[in-house]
């Protein structure tokens, strides 16, 4: 998976600058085409000549140092790298990064490149546990930075706990198999809904249900970093998408979702509505706020469209999968509903379970297919939910070939 792969190399200041050396050595032995970045702190460490000698490339120190004048340094690196690995990373070099800010080579270059970033963080137990570096790891890796996390044991400082960089062996199979993960979807492209909807009464007043679009969202961000072009359909939720490979589409009602997934279904590869939406929509929709007056106020409803329904009389060579949440009997109603609706495969739970009801950060979930017995997933959080359905979704799609 390196092989020909141009890699970035950024060394920050810190000890384990030397473990670097040897990840450079590691890197071109596998095929890499390996340029290293120094701060000026990494210098006092190693010397840039043994980088050179590893890489068989001229070593970047200073951003004002142009080897070529027809060429901006840290512009031209950041476009020629497949990836970008930081390591070690100290706190200052994820802080800056975290903060956007750029007063040298390598804080330059990471915020003009458009490749895939992974930081080895590398520093004392204290540090790493310090909010202010917990904070700017979960920035940025929900910015889609990649991290490897450090390993424990005995640290140059004299401390014993978790802070020092994981070896280059480790750091090299970690990459590469993330790398083959991400390459699953590749060239595919992706439909999903996610979210609630919301079915108007009056101008104030609305019916919609407990989803929070959280699993949807989960399912968009696996499939995005996996390799495929998504498009979300995603009802009135507080959420973010930060992948530039997710198009969002922003709807309210159930008539505005189930136009907008016929209207991008045809061109897709895969379909999975994880939407809650609305069974039925007031029958009668009132102009005016309705005032409040004696007795009962009756409010007759009618169905709404059976979007996964459409959807799977529609279809053609697009792999549907459906999401069901039940509250008795998850894995009977299932099977049925993959059955009648014509579904590849459908992912059922029970909602009044803990861990597994809306709004949460975990789920637990039962994966069935047409062609595999059903596949319990273990509580969860919903990325790694998502991503073991679309392991599953992309076996069953090979069994179909």
């Amino acid at each position: 998976m390196l092989h020909n792969k141009n890699i970035l190399l950024g060394v920050s200041g810190g000890i384990a600058a030397y473990k670097a050396c040897a990840l450079a050595s590691k890197l071109t032995q596998e095929g890499a085409n390996v340029k290293v970045i120094m701060t000026e702190s990494a210098v006092e460490f190693v010397s840039p000549l043994t980088f050179q000698s590893l890489s068989r490339n001229p070593v970047y120190i200073d951003t004002f140092d142009e080897k070529d004048p027809e060429k901006i340094a840290h512009i031209d690196l950041a476009d020629w790298a497949d990836l970008v690995l930081i390591a070690p990373a100290t706190a200052n070099i994820i802080g800056k990064i975290s903060n956007g800010i750029a007063d040298d080579m390598l804080s330059t270059t990471l915020l003009a490149t458009q490749a895939t970033i992974y930081i080895a963080p590398a520093m004392n137990v204290h540090m790493y546990a310090h909010p202010a570096v917990i904070q700017n790891m979960k920035r940025l890796e929900a910015w889609g930075c990649h991290f490897i996390e450090p390993g424990a044991g005995y640290l140059a400082c004299g401390y014993v706990g978790k802070g020092r960089l994981e070896e280059p062996e480790a750091i090299i199979k970690t990459i590469t198999e993330h790398q083959l993960n991400s390459s699953t979807l590749a060239n595919k492209k992706v439909l999903i809904s996610a979210g609630p909807t919301r079915e108007q009464i009056d101008p104030v007043r609305f019916f919609t249900n407990r989803s929070s679009g959280k699993m949807g969202f989960a399912l968009a961000e696996t499939a995005a970093k996996l390799g495929a072009e998504v498009v979300l359909v995603t009802g009135p939720v507080s959420l973010e998408v930060s992948n530039s490979r997710i198009k969002r589409i922003d709807v309210t009602t159930s008539e505005e979702m189930y136009e907008a997934m016929h209207r991008y279904f045809t061109a897709q590869d895969i379909v999975i509505k994880a939407a809650a939406v609305a069974d039925y929509r007031p029958k009668e929709v009132y102009d005016q706020k309705m005032k409040k007056h004696e007795g009962v106020w009756q409010i007759e409803m009618e169905r709404t469209k059976d979007i996964l329904q459409s959807l799977g009389e529609k279809k053609e060579n697009q792999f549907l999968v459906g999401f069901a949440a039940e509250t008795s009997d998850p894995i009977e109603y299932g099977m049925k509903k993959l059955t009648d609706k014509q579904l590849d495969a459908i992912v059922v739970n029970n909602v009044a379970t803990e861990g597994a009801g809306f709004g949460g950060d975990t789920n637990i979930v039962t994966y069935i297919s047409n062609s595999q017995e059903p596949k319990e997933l273990a509580m969860a959080s919903k990325q790694d939910i998502a991503q073991q359905i679309f392991q599953f979704i992309d076996r069953d799609m090979k069994d179909e070939k």
